[in-house]
């Protein structure tokens, strides 16, 4: 999507090519554009998951950053017991992740960046959520994944739909930020760039 933005004219870009993180930005009612960015992912050895989602998240806003533009880039990473669940790609490797999971707390950690190109300023901020799973038995797991084909979901479930039917609990500061992004800091984060999701929208002439 691409219009003239009520807080001014200057463009918010999203580096991003996820479906969820644009329905999550499209929440704040700020027109944007969506943008691949051109970021290598690899991880980096003995990198803790919480600098991973950051370092990336950077990586991806800076990689569209254009002059005068307002830019959010985020990524999240996802550890249990310190080792990294990436998205699964197919089914047998989810149903793995799933297993994994039984009766532990996955850590998902979600990193975001906002860039303002035009005077260098920057924000940044990670989200952690605690996810504890319930213990369910394969039959059910393999359910699961036939229904909601999570395949490119870090953890290899979908929040927002029956993927709670797996879980114990969820602690988190911020509901969206297990989704893929965390909305509470980013209205703020935007409104210090100049881009309030709440200001008035101007009169037409």
């Amino acid at each position: 999507m691409s219009y003239e933005n009520p807080s001014g004219s200057r463009a918010l870009l999203l580096a991003s090519t996820s479906r969820y993180r644009r329905d999550l930005l499209g929440r704040l009612g700020l027109p944007f554009e969506i943008r691949a960015p051109t970021t290598d992912e690899a991880a980096v050895a003995d990198e803790p998951p919480e600098r991973m989602a950051a370092r990336l998240a950077e990586a991806k806003a800076r990689s569209i950053a254009t002059r005068d533009a307002v830019v959010i880039g985020s990524d999240q990473v996802a550890s249990l017991d310190g080792r990294l669940l990436r998205k699964p790609g197919r089914h047998e490797v989810a149903l793995s992740q799933l297993e994994a999971c039984q009766g532990r707390t996955v850590v998902f950690h979600t990193g975001v960046f906002v860039l303002d190109a035009r005077s260098g300023r920057s924000w940044t901020h990670v989200d952690q959520t605690d996810v504890r799973f319930a213990r369910r038995p394969r039959a059910e797991l393999d359910r699961y994944l036939g229904i909601e084909q999570p395949y490119d979901c870090v953890g290899s479930f979908k929040a927002e739909g029956l993927g709670v039917a797996l879980f114990e609990s969820i602690e988190s500061r911020d509901p969206t930020g297990l989704i893929g992004l965390p909305l509470i800091w980013l209205a703020t984060a935007l409104k210090e760039a100049g881009l309030d999701p709440l200001a008035p929208v101007p009169r037409a002439r």
